[in-house]
């Protein structure tokens, strides 16, 4: 205990890295904790197509943002002027600008999206959404300095206090309005609550409006591939929603947007922490620095995996009985497509970690080239599936598409010296037992499904 307690004391980056670690997994676990307890209760008051409408919402908001994600936060962690006051104000002036922009588009999206999809009703909801993307850009870059340093203990205090705001006001709305509206308005509760928590409660000098030339060269120059993956990435990530949503009714949707939220726990958690610690220790510690580093950052990429595998096995495994306990009848496809949905991110925990070796090197277009390849391929096989085999296809071309892009990956990876060849290939052979397992385990709910 008392060794324990040393590795996590002190400044020293493996302590850092240590107690990094623990913030983001109980940040992100009391999140998604707080989101569920939120998601049981509103399924009772709310109805399925209010999940729908929802997604279709989020869809656009979050596409929003990530079409037009300029690598802000990863390039103040991996900058040498990441702490320089006039690279900060800069970078919180261009965040301002672009969240004023969002709104517009979103006004200006409203109606063709209503038109899109055949529901009206986005035209009312999309611009009230669309509030949130200004909010969000005037958060302090205090948050991203604390990202940059390793220093998450009162970042997630107040990430989990903005969370539990906005799902008590969703839930009072929900008990008011019996609408979907109390979806959208949680939404905005969470963003002030958010930028009110972070502005008085963070450390540091408050952003001041501020374009430097200089710091505007770097920031675009490292940023415009961080823009290009990211509009891949809002495919990977939203896109399976977004053709879904064209492709099944409202009610169909909303189930399927609760067995998502349900498997994508564990890879989400991963991509978290990978997001958040990862760029500094590759940042500190190349992988191709030295043999000692490789060790370390091994036996890091084995914990990390092996975290993350065993959640999706969990849910793989016992998708259908978690779906019947947590929710009413009306919910039970959702437990079918929780398996499938786990399985298919079997491939990503795999090579979770390759790609934030290449940002903390700099190497912001290979991540592009690999993002781009990865979002084209799930999106046309996931179109393609639904074609031939339905909504059972469309999920297992999502899994099937990140295994035709694991090369890419490696290419990426062994460019900076990141890949793992043992590591990879031990855990390939666990994802094919699991799948067998899952599949032997749970066939009539997932054939099921086809006939729905």
């Amino acid at each position: 205990m008392k060794q324990l307690a040393r590795a996590f004391a002190g400044n020293a980056l493996t302590a850092r890295v240590l107690r990094s670690v623990s913030w983001v997994m109980i940040g992100y676990g009391g999140a998604q904790a707080i989101r569920l307890a939120s998601n049981l209760i509103l399924t009772r008051l709310l109805f399925p197509e209010a999940f729908g409408l929802m997604t279709l919402v989020t869809v656009v908001t979050v596409g929003l943002m990530m079409f037009s994600d300029v690598g802000i936060g990863p390039s103040i962690s991996q900058s040498k002027r990441g702490d320089d006051p006039d690279f900060l104000n800069t970078a919180w002036t261009i965040q301002v600008m672009r969240g004023l922009a969002l709104w517009g588009v979103t006004l200006l999206l409203a109606v063709p999206m209503a038109r899109i999809y055949d529901e009206p009703l986005l035209a009312t909801y999309l611009p009230i959404a669309g509030v949130a993307l200004i909010i969000s850009g005037f958060f302090p870059t205090r948050i991203e300095t604390a990202h940059r340093h390793l220093v998450f203990g009162r970042l997630t205090a107040l990430d989990l206090a903005a969370q539990a705001i906005g799902v008590i006001a969703m839930i009072v709305l929900a008990l008011m309005t019996r609408s979907v509206i109390a979806l959208v308005l949680g939404s905005l509760f969470t963003a002030v609550a958010k930028l009110i928590l972070t502005s008085l409660f963070l450390p540091g000098a408050r952003n001041r409006f501020r374009l430097e030339p200089a710091a505007v060269r770097e920031q675009v120059h490292f940023g415009k591939w961080i823009f290009l993956s990211t509009a891949f990435g809002f495919l990977s990530v939203q896109g399976d929603k977004a053709i879904l949503g064209g492709l099944l009714d409202l009610r169909t949707l909303g189930i399927y947007n609760i067995g998502y939220f349900l498997a994508s726990f564990p890879a989400l958690l991963g991509g978290s922490v990978a997001q958040q610690i990862l760029i500094p220790i590759y940042r500190d510690r190349p992988p191709d620095g030295s043999e000692p580093n490789r060790r370390r950052l091994r036996k890091m990429r084995v914990l990390m995996t092996s975290g993350v595998f065993a959640m999706l096995a969990v849910m793989a495994l016992a998708g259908p009985w978690l779906v019947s306990v947590l929710y009413d009848p009306r919910y039970a496809p959702a437990g079918a497509m929780l398996v499938l949905i786990a399985l298919a991110f079997l491939p990503q925990a795999i090579g979770l970690s390759y790609d934030r070796a290449a940002l903390a090197a700099g190497d912001s277009r290979g991540v592009f080239v690999y993002s781009a390849l990865r979002a084209v391929l799930q999106i046309a096989m996931l179109y393609g599936g639904f074609q031939a085999f339905g909504l059972i296809g469309a999920l297992v071309a999502m899994g099937l598409a990140l295994l035709i892009a694991y090369p890419v990956l490696i290419r990426l990876a062994r460019r900076h010296g990141a890949w793992d060849a043992a590591h990879d290939a031990f855990f390939a052979v666990v994802a094919l037992g699991l799948v067998a397992l899952a599949l032997w385990l749970h066939w009539a709910p997932i054939a099921a499904l086809a006939v729905r």
